[in-house]
């Protein structure tokens, strides 16, 4: 299985890192290390560089505090030398948790998916209650430029309907613990082909059970698959291998 969106450079796992990293490798389960600013998308990058079947992206979360006194999409450029490096992200809109105005994130979430256009990498995408402000800045860029990598909407917790329209954009649709937490998400899971999904963990977050509540890992992952084997009605061995491609599709790896 690969983890699509995991951060095994965060501070959680200084004490273990290279333990837990083993464990879910050992496990056949390889992950891509997710960016949030610039100096944890370094982090990933030296992480990816140094084991196989770990890759990294570079972005900047939206609810990031450098929005204004740090940021330049300069510095994030500079870091797409390697070539373990394989999307942008996670960049896009959050305004649940407004720590950044909602034009200053549009605005820098622009300058993002514009990188990924000019190399051609897909784009890791959060968005938290702005489901429409991002279709509407997809659909621009979409009109606009070839945007062929496309990318992922990470942690999804939306509507089936409103899958549907990250669908029809040519999005992949990421998922993680949060559906395991209760049946709330399986109207929407079953509606979303598994041919357009991805596994992750958002590790070292929202630990599905029975590690509710503790810290997650990428080893994990593959209880969610299991809830997707459970909803779709589906052999866990089908989840994992079309899930796999998918990835391997989108992030060329």
């Amino acid at each position: 299985m690969i983890d699509s969106h995991c951060h095994p450079q965060f501070p959680q796992y200084d004490n273990d890192r290279e333990e837990m990293i083993k464990r879910a490798l050992d496990a056949g389960i390889q992950m891509i290390c997710v960016g949030v600013d610039l100096e944890t998308s370094k982090q990933a990058i030296g992480l990816a560089e140094k084991y196989d079947g770990v890759w990294a992206t570079v972005g900047l979360h939206p609810n990031d505090k450098t929005y204004d006194s740090e940021f330049t999409i300069n510095e994030y450029e500079k870091l797409l030398g390697s070539k373990k490096v394989v999307a942008i992200g996670e960049v896009g809109l959050d305004y649940y948790r407004i720590v950044n105005p909602a034009e200053k994130q549009k605005e820098v979430f622009k300058q993002f998916i514009e990188l990924a256009i000019k190399k051609e990498l897909p784009l890791i995408i959060h968005c938290r209650d702005a489901h429409d402000d991002l279709v509407s800045i997809l659909k621009s860029y979409l009109m606009s430029h070839k945007l062929s990598a496309k990318g992922v909407i990470h942690s999804f917790t939306g509507s089936a309907d409103q899958a549907k329209k990250f669908l029809d954009l040519g999005f992949y649709i990421g998922l993680n613990g949060i559906i395991t937490f209760s049946d709330d998400y399986a109207e929407m899971v079953s509606q979303i082909p598994l041919e357009k999904i991805l596994l992750e963990t958002d590790a070292p977050y929202l630990a599905p059970p029975p590690f509710r509540g503790k810290r997650n890992e990428p080893l994990y992952v593959k209880y969610v698959a299991e809830k997707i084997a459970e909803i779709k009605n589906e052999p866990i061995e089908k989840v994992d291998e079309i899930t796999t491609q998918n990835a391997k599709k989108l992030f060329k790896i």
